[in-house]
Order: C-alpha cells, then sequence, then structure tokens
C-alpha cells in the first residue's frame, strides 16, 4: 500500500501534476479503505426487530453452533449413515416438522426467495389468486405483485383495498387457476370498514377445487405474543392446522433466529420446491442452518423466552428495565449531564406487530448546551457505536433492546460521549 502511494506520488511529479496533500495523510486514507464497515452496535433505540440494525440478535446456543461448523469441516451434505452424499435441506426438516405439524419444511435465504421458490414451483405459468388489499409492499421497493411476475405466475386480483370474500376468490377460479394466496400485511394495518375471509374459508374453497393455497405469514411467530401485552399474530402452527398447503415465514424476525425464509407445508409441495432449480440459487449456508437449527431446539425444549433474545426482549418486566434505566441516569449525571428515568415505548419493528408496543423505562439525556443530535452523532460514532433516538430534545437510552452484559460497555460509550461534547 505505502509503495503505491509513492508510485502516485512519483507520477504525480513526473507529469508535473500538483501534490493535493501529504503522503502519510493519503496512506491513511487508502488504509481507511480497508477497514471493514460491517461492526456491532449496541442497540438502545428500543426497537427489537430493527431492520437497519440486522434484526433479530442470535441466541448464545445459536452462535456457538454457527462457530462450530465454520470452524472446519461439517456434514453439510454428507449421509453419515450411509457414507453417501446427503442433503442440507435434511438438517433442518425434522424440527420443523416437530414444531409446525408440517408434513415437510425447507429453509431458504429469506422470505421473499420462499414465496419466489413456492410460485415458481408451484404455479408458474398458471395464475394465482390474491386480495387486493394483500398486495403488500414492505422495506426496501419489496413488492408481490414483482414477486408474482418473476415467478412467471399470473396475478388475479380480488375484492377491494378493504373488504375481499370468499366469494370472490371463487368467481376468479378458472381452469387456469393453480391457487390462493393469503399475504399478512406485516407493517401495516388496514382498519375499520374491512372484510378478509378466514383461512380455513379459503382452504375449504382451494381443496374443493382442486387448488393449492399458500399462506405467507410474514414474522414467523411460533409464540403467542399476546400474554406480553401484544396484539395477535398469525402462528405459523396455525396455518398449517387451518388447512395451508405451504406455510412462508421470515426466520430472523419473531422466530428470533437468522435470515432465513421459510417453507413448511405438504410433502409434495415442499419436494417440488426442492427439486425446482431456484432452489440452488436461494439456499443458505452452514452457518445460517447451524443458527437456525440451534435456534428452532430453544422452541422444541421450551426454552425461547429465557434463551431467544427477541422473546426475552418482549418478556422483560418492567422493574429490571427502570433499575437499569437509573444506573445509566446516574451514571450520565456523574458525567455531568441532565438525565432521569422516563416512561418509554419499545416496539417491535421488522414488520412485525405493525404500531405495537411495550411499556418500558427509558434514560433520557439532556446533552450540554441542549445538542442532541451531537451527543446522539458522537454515540454513533463511538466505540462500540451506540444507536440511541431522540424525542424533545433529549437523547433516550432504551433498556429493553441492550443485552444486561453490555451494560457496562454501554456507560463507557456514554461517558466517553459526554465528555467530548462538553
Amino acid at each position: 500500500m505505502a509503495r503505491a502511494v509513492l508510485d502516485d506520488y512519483r507520477d504525480a511529479i513526473r507529469r508535473g501534476a500538483p501534490l493535493a496533500e501529504d503522503p502519510a495523510h493519503a496512506l491513511a486514507d487508502r488504509a481507511a479503505t480497508l477497514e471493514v464497515s460491517l461492526r456491532p452496535v449496541l442497540n438502545a433505540t428500543g426497537v427489537i426487530l430493527h431492520t437497519n440494525l440486522g434484526r433479530a440478535p442470535l441466541s448464545d446456543a445459536a452462535i456457538e453452533a454457527m462457530r462450530a461448523v465454520s470452524r472446519g469441516y461439517s456434514n453439510l451434505e454428507f449421509d453419515l449413515d450411509g457414507g453417501e452424499r446427503g442433503s442440507r435441506f435434511a438438517h433442518l426438516e425434522g424440527l420443523l416438522r416437530r414444531l409446525t405439524g408440517a408434513e415437510a419444511g425447507i429453509a431458504v435465504n429469506n422470505n421473499a426467495s420462499a414465496l419466489l421458490l413456492a410460485l415458481s414451483s408451484l404455479a408458474r405459468g398458471h395464475e394465482v389468486v390474491i386480495s387486493r388489499g394483500q398486495l403488500v409492499e414492505i422495506g426496501g421497493g419489496f413488492r408481490i405483485p414483482d414477486v408474482m411476475r418473476q415467478s412467471g405466475a399470473t396475478l388475479v386480483e380480488v375484492g377491494t383495498t378493504n373488504r375481499t370474500y370468499v366469494r370472490d376468490y371463487a368467481e376468479a377460479i378458472t381452469d387456469d387457476t393453480a391457487a390462493l394466496l393469503r399475504v399478512h400485511a406485516s407493517n401495516f394495518r388496514v382498519v375499520g370498514f374491512t372484510e378478509q375471509p378466514r383461512l380455513e374459508e379459503l382452504g375449504a374453497l382451494a381443496h374443493e377445487r382442486g387448488l393449492l393455497l399458500l399462506d405467507d405469514v410474514g414474522s414467523g411467530a411460533l409464540l403467542d405474543p399476546r400474554p406480553y401485552g401484544l396484539g395477535g399474530e398469525p402462528l405459523v402452527q396455525d396455518s398449517v392446522r387451518a388447512g395451508a398447503d405451504v406455510v412462508l415465514f421470515s426466520g430472523d424476525k419473531l422466530l428470533g433466529g437468522p435470515q432465513a425464509g421459510i417453507a413448511v407445508g405438504r410433502r409434495d409441495a415442499i419436494e417440488a420446491m426442492r427439486r425446482h432449480p431456484l432452489a440452488r440459487a436461494v439456499r443458505l449456508d452452514k452457518a445460517s442452518i447451524a443458527a437456525l437449527a440451534a435456534t428452532l431446539q430453544h422452541y422444541a425444549r421450551g426454552e425461547a423466552t429465557t434463551t431467544i433474545p427477541v422473546w426475552r426482549m418482549i418478556a422483560a418486566d418492567a422493574a429490571s428495565l427502570r433499575r437499569r434505566a437509573r444506573r445509566w441516569a446516574q451514571a450520565a449525571r456523574a458525567a455531568g449531564a441532565t438525565a432521569e428515568v422516563v416512561p418509554a415505548r419499545s416496539m417491535i419493528g421488522g414488520g412485525s406487530l405493525p404500531e405495537e408496543g411495550l411499556d418500558a423505562f427509558a434514560c433520557a439525556i439532556e446533552a450540554p448546551g441542549g445538542a442532541a443530535q451531537a451527543l446522539a452523532a458522537r454515540l454513533r460514532r463511538g466505540a462500540p457505536a451506540v444507536i440511541a433516538r431522540i424525542e424533545d430534545g433529549r437523547v433516550l437510552l432504551d433498556p429493553r433492546t441492550v443485552d444486561p452484559r453490555e451494560d457496562a460497555t454501554l456507560l463507557a460509550a456514554l461517558r466517553a460521549a459526554l465528555a467530548s461534547v462538553r
């Protein structure tokens, strides 16, 4: 690198061109471009599934499982009993069947891929009927109609934005129809004068006409969030019981695992997805399979709310959050800032449970001179980076989304940031 910088300067001198800066500075700038930009941050925003911050943090067991299979070789596609080639899909299927009650399961690299694979393998060249109220767009411009177009399936819209009935689906079915599709509105709600058929009704219609029913439930909930003061969310196992032939969901939302798209359902439908050429293009790598398997094992052992970070955050009690926020405020005051504990609202985020939140307590800090933006920027640029939110001109730090084991690290970063904005 040093030789390259010197070569550039020699060339500039030979050409008589002006030298823009000192060679040492040029070398430092070039070295900075080689730094890895992806790094850990502390999420103190209170948004549990923060898409921009990587969504679900993994459990200790999932991280160790990734480390174990990445350290050396693994039986990713090798049958240890038979001594011959195996399938990477086999490592997850038993757990998926046990937890959802489905006949079979497959996991790919995200839920958009799972939907694309399902439509490509089960409905290409045929019609798929969907309610107009479910033609959703989620983050990054991902649109259901665009995915259907890429799959080669023909979109047939029925009903209206707010009201669709079973008869609308029935009237749209033709000899060219392959499936009915339901898509959960993961990150928004339509309220008021609304109507959508129950999944059982769609299943009865689909099977009466010899069609498939595909159900994209989005967030991947295997546990009911209502006991924690949240609203209802479609449970994967409920969709299977209601008659969906293929149920699609994410691995890194309410499931609390790595980024993945999971499909469970009828054996023949899942097998068609496995055999499709696209399955290879969207398959999971060994580390993601290991992490997803470890996450699913938490559910199988009945320990999800104590071991999976997303559910541990959801289940956190208000008293412990208040105690931690109080310690943070005391540390901020000791560093010369004005700080107090305030009631707050932690959000679920990540396209799950839209507008749903949990009562919480946060540490609210008034930056010296009212420079809340400057303090938030210092926190972001620290080591480690701390991501906060600003409300009413104050920096808020929500302990719900910070692992208690990292409190000392956060407080050190806070002291450093406060010292730099005095």
